[in-house]
């Protein structure tokens, strides 16, 4: 009896473990086209938002020093109530009029489920803007040219194969 319930328990590690690692990601490029404004360079920070409006995890930061996050107020506030380890940190800002390009992954239950992809940027003594691009997380819009309100002109977002 016992060696049953152990291979039991065994049996639904397992098929736990797999239905975890089988969870399916799709990949994206971002290129992110900077206007032509004055100041230093730019950070930005792609995040995943959920359904209700809150903040998920990070998936792409342009920028890597540190002591300048907490300029992003909105997101670093909410990546530090999660305690995430950032690991999306794609190299340095970027510069007034210049492109950044990056690369994250979505797990393919969020597209189409009412998920919003947004990109924060904040320049040192200059404003910050939380919302310069804000998108659903459709498919559509994992394909497309989206204009910024802020320091961002555009963003291209494409699949990568």
């Amino acid at each position: 009896m016992k060696f049953n319930t152990l291979k039991l328990g065994l049996l639904v590690l397992c098929l736990g473990l797999f239905s975890f690692v089988s969870s399916e990601s799709t990949s994206f490029k971002c290129l992110i086209q900077l206007t032509n404004y004055n100041g230093e360079g730019a950070y930005v920070v792609v995040s995943l938002i959920n359904p209700s409006g809150e903040y998920e995890k990070t998936l792409l930061v342009q920028g890597d020093d540190e002591e300048w996050y907490p300029d992003l107020t909105d997101w670093w506030e909410d990546q530090k109530q999660k305690d995430e380890n950032i690991d999306a940190i794609s190299g340095a800002t970027v510069g007034a009029g210049g492109r950044g390009m990056g690369a994250f992954q979505i797990e393919s239950d969020k597209i189409d489920s009412g998920y919003k992809i947004r990109f924060e940027t904040a320049v040192e003594d200059q404003k910050y803007y939380v919302k310069d691009l804000e998108l659903p997380l459709t498919s559509e819009n994992l394909k497309g040219k989206f204009e910024g309100k802020g320091y961002i002109r555009y963003v291209r977002i494409m699949a990568s194969k």
